[in-house]
């Protein structure tokens, strides 16, 4: 093989070698930000069952409230 040939087949080798690096570079680019998109809707959605946990327990509260004060009622039903 002459030297040129040699030359050529290392600058095709480099090619191939440089385009397979492009390709992995831009797949994962976009593995992170897909990452990153999920990332992002897993936290809008802990903020949103956050949320919606603390009503839950709003709402928890109120009604124990108001149960303690029928309870309360109807002792006095009874003691009267």
């Amino acid at each position: 093989m002459s030297p040129a040939e040699q030359e050529s087949d290392s600058l095709g080798s480099l090619e191939e070698s440089i385009q397979r690096a492009v390709q992995l570079v831009t797949r994962l680019r976009e593995e992170k930000e897909a990452a990153l998109e999920d990332a992002a809707a897993a936290k809008a959605e802990v903020e949103r069952l956050t949320g919606e946990v603390k009503a839950l327990q709003s709402e928890r509260k109120q009604v124990r409230g108001r149960i303690e004060k029928l309870l309360g009622q109807i002792d006095q039903l009874g003691a009267g």
